[in-house]
């Protein structure tokens, strides 16, 4: 193992970043392609739906991540400053470069490949960015979070964090059954305050990994959580299209966060990682990437949904090439002295 290196924080960042570059490969295609095809096969609707599941879990996979690593540590005035000029100021910077560079890449992009209409292809660029502002917040208020969890027994804060995770999950959830079956009007009225809602539970439950909280449940336990999970969130999918009820599925549906709960749990108990070599190298360019991608994935979408293949070949052929394209971006920038890390904010 690399000196400091989690070899199963780096398989569970390589495949976040994988499955996020997986989903916007998949919704691009789909988006483009919704326009000239009207009615897709089952097997092509499964797989969007199975996708979406897989490509929701790259953002709670980071955000665990954020959880395990930062909240277990101690802070005092001096700490908290430094943290904030070492970690939220570089990711304040690169916000804005980086929304620049997209701004002005939009520009080009709706000029050179018309068949991508102007707020089309600005939704398609800008929608990884929402993550930034979100991260921002919370390495904003990590310190606290983490002076005021040590003020409480682990068992205390699990429980907490079950009342807040059935009002920020189960409540949504509920709301949305009665809509599907024209129950309007429901919405139970709640705030969850300074919790930093269901962004802020995947955090905490990073945190509550570290201590241990859930190392006495079976390993086979949290495998089948993870395939029910995978499994209802399918199923509901194709369950409100059937309706025809307009459904995204997203962070605060109640089964992804059981399944990249379940599956985090998992990585966290391995000894060792097969290939870590590979794996430290997706790991390593992970935010990088993630960065970067969209610069690729618009002009390219023209491109790929042309090809004479069933929409998720096209999608797994849009997904390789982002990767390579992607990643050989990030090496080449990362070796421009004084410029790479701090553009890429590589640590």
């Amino acid at each position: 193992m690399t000196k400091n290196r989690i070899e199963w924080i780096d398989l569970v960042r390589a495949i976040a970043i994988l499955t996020v570059l997986f989903i916007h490969a998949t919704d691009g295609i789909y988006i483009i392609s919704s326009d000239a095809i009207l009615n897709y096969t089952i097997y092509s609707r499964i797989f969007n739906f199975a996708a979406l599941f897989i490509g929701r879990i790259g953002v709670p996979f980071f955000l665990m991540i954020t959880g395990y690593l930062l909240l277990d540590r101690q802070y005092d005035d001096a700490r908290v400053e430094k943290f904030w000029k070492k970690s939220v100021k570089g990711l304040i910077i690169v916000t804005v470069i980086w929304s620049i560079i997209y701004i002005l890449s939009l520009q080009f992009v709706t000029v050179s490949t018309p068949r991508i209409n102007y707020a089309e292809a600005g939704t398609l660029f800008f929608s990884h960015m929402w993550y930034m502002p979100m991260i921002i917040g919370m390495y904003l208020s990590m310190p606290f979070v983490a002076a005021a969890l040590k003020q409480f027994k682990v068992q205390t804060i699990y429980q907490a964090m079950i009342v807040f995770s059935l009002l920020a999950f189960l409540m949504p959830f509920i709301t949305t059954l009665c809509e599907m079956h024209g129950i309007n009007g429901i919405a139970l009225q709640y705030c969850l305050g300074f919790s930093g809602g269901v962004y802020g539970i995947y955090i905490i439950l990073g945190y509550l990994i570290k201590k241990g909280q859930f190392k006495y449940g079976k390993t086979y336990q949290f495998a089948l959580l993870a395939i029910i999970s995978f499994v209802i969130c399918i199923l509901f999918q194709y369950y409100a299209y059937t309706l025809h009820y307009d459904f995204a599925l997203w962070y605060e549906f109640p089964f992804v966060l059981l399944g990249s709960f379940a599956l985090f749990e998992l990585c966290s108990r391995k000894k060792t990682v097969r290939a870590y070599p590979l794996v430290e190298f997706f790991s390593k360019y992970s935010f990088a990437v993630f960065l970067i991608h969209n610069i690729f994935r618009i002009p390219l979408l023209p491109l790929a949904v042309q090809l004479p293949f069933s929409e998720p070949i096209k999608a797994i052929i849009l997904w390789i090439l982002l990767i390579i394209l992607s990643y050989v971006t990030a090496v080449i920038i990362y070796r421009i002295p004084r410029f790479g890390k701090y553009i890429l904010y590589m640590r």
